[in-house]
């Protein structure tokens, strides 16, 4: 029997495509999900409301229950949270795509790249949660880019692929361009991976993202 994966999910309405952490048909193994009422984009990105700590930990047991093997979540700033959660549970904890960056810097041995959905909110104590406070890297946000805004920030537009597609190109080439220097590139948000292949071929830089982390994870696991 294949290891399962729990995900602690955010309080959200848009789609999740295949490729987003939120649609099933994205892993290769079975996963179980949890909602964590009230955990808004609002609360978690722009406030990192501490008072959801405690909700995240009993929805974590109760994937627990239901025999996940290992839990992350749907949305990379709960890096904020990494070690409350974690000491909460009894199997692996990874709250966010960001917990790579000074493995990935150490292996290429120059600066990272790191696409968020909202720069304004990704803080100096996101990164030193996960240790990657020392890590050089340059962050680019989306959050002048209105399709993904609208749809996965804001949840007011439908989301359009096409669009986000286009927008998260854009901002890739735009960070490389103005920062050739940079070694590789980590998604901080769950919702990007869908347009990683486009990403990498745009660039043509290495892409981590939630699911990279997975993978390393679920690989050292008992079968």
């Amino acid at each position: 029997m294949m290891n399962k994966l729990g995900v602690l999910m955010l309080d959200t309405k848009f789609e999740r495509i295949v490729g987003d952490i939120g649609n099933p048909q994205s892993f290769p193994m079975p996963v179980v999900y949890k909602t964590v009422k009230g955990a808004t984009v609002s609360r978690i990105v722009k406030e990192g409301d501490k008072r959801l700590i405690r909700p995240f930990i009993d929805a974590a047991k109760e994937l627990e229950s239901q025999g996940a093997d290992a839990i992350t979540t749907s949305c990379g700033f709960l890096a904020l949270f990494q070690k409350d959660i974690a000491a909460g549970t009894k199997v692996p904890f990874y709250s966010s795509s960001l917990m790579q960056l000074p493995l990935v810097f150490r292996m290429f041995g120059g600066p990272v790249g790191i696409l968020t959905a909202r720069k304004a909110s990704l803080s100096m104590d996101h990164l030193a949660a996960v240790g990657a406070e020392k890590v050089p890297s340059v962050i680019y946000g989306m959050d002048d880019m209105p399709s993904f805004t609208s749809a996965i920030v804001e949840e007011t537009n439908p989301l359009d692929k096409e669009k986000i597609e286009a927008e998260m190109v854009h901002l890739a080439k735009q960070l490389v361009a103005d920062h050739p220097e940079i070694k590789a590139i980590v998604l901080e948000c769950t919702n990007m991976p869908p347009y990683k292949e486009s990403i990498r071929k745009a660039v043509s830089l290495p892409i981590f993202d939630i699911f990279t982390l997975t993978e390393f994870v679920f690989s050292s696991l008992k079968q």
